[in-house]
């Protein structure tokens, strides 16, 4: 199946990052992608590099094969309804909103289609980002399709529609939790000798490293952990603090916390 025109639905944080995730990665030439924003200005950067800037969601959906919606929650319904004119059965409808379900979303149009909810991260800008993906209604080829733009801006996979709001709180919510960890392993860096920039580069690195040393090698953590804490060392005494400390029980209380607040709407 052949794209030649992405539409983005709301030119916030996440579809700003997308559109440049896309350039960056020489999926689509500027021209063939549309953005929308009621502050057109606030896009001037995309406008300046051939990227289609307009306020007009109508106009921008107008033959996209596939449009993704960078919407809030509770804007979807309104957004769906307003560009319905402009989709038919082969539109691929990608929604990037946190607890609207496919079927909701089906019933806010007048057409049957294909779609997705998909939870990327800010990292997708940089072609780095984890997406977690759910069909509706549509082909095994769509599927892929959809799957290959993600994964050409970082991993994607596809995963049941029940997951959804946990894939945003592990990977969505999680690019935070890591640069929480970042900020704070900075911040002692400083406590211990480093000035704040050298600190944060080692800081930043050594996670960098730590994941692909899993991602790379398909181990799990403590077998790489096991590595680097000897008997009475250095390491397992730290460690041992931060458990002490309630490190991993807060990480995973903060995840559930999350999850609650998507699943109870609080």
């Amino acid at each position: 199946m052949k794209v030649d025109k992405v539409a983005i639905i709301g030119g916030g944080n996440l579809g700003t990052a997308i559109a440049k995730g896309l350039l960056s990665n020489n999926l689509l030439r500027a021209s063939q992608i549309t953005i929308t924003r009621r502050r057109t200005s606030l896009l001037a950067d995309l406008k300046e590099k051939g990227v289609v800037v307009t306020k007009d969601n109508c106009a921008a959906t107008r033959g996209a094969d596939i449009v993704l919606l960078g919407v809030k929650p509770y804007q979807l319904e309104a957004i769906v309804r307003e560009i319905s004119p402009e989709l038919n059965e082969n539109t691929i409808l990608v929604s990037l909103a946190t607890g609207i379900s496919s079927e909701q979303i089906q019933s806010y149009s007048s057409v049957q289609l294909p779609i997705f909810r998909a939870m990327p991260n800010t990292a997708i800008e940089i072609g780095e980002s984890m997406t977690c993906i759910s069909a509706f209604n549509a082909s095994e080829e769509q599927e892929a399709l959809v799957v290959e733009l993600f994964s050409q801006m970082g991993e994607a996979i596809i995963i049941p529609e029940e997951l959804m709001a946990a894939s945003t709180v592990l990977a969505a919510c999680g690019i935070a939790y890591a640069m929480r960890f970042i900020r704070a392993a900075t911040q002692g860096g400083i406590e211990i000798g480093f000035g704040s920039k050298l600190a944060l580069q080692i800081s930043a690195q050594t996670i960098k490293g730590a994941a692909d040393l899993l991602i790379q090698k398909g181990t799990h953590p403590e077998d790489e952990i096991d590595k680097v804490t000897t008997p009475r060392g250095v390491t397992i005494s730290g460690l041992n603090e931060m458990e002490h400390q309630g490190f991993s029980s807060s990480l995973i209380k903060g995840l559930l916390t999350s999850f609650n607040k998507i699943e109870n709407g609080k």
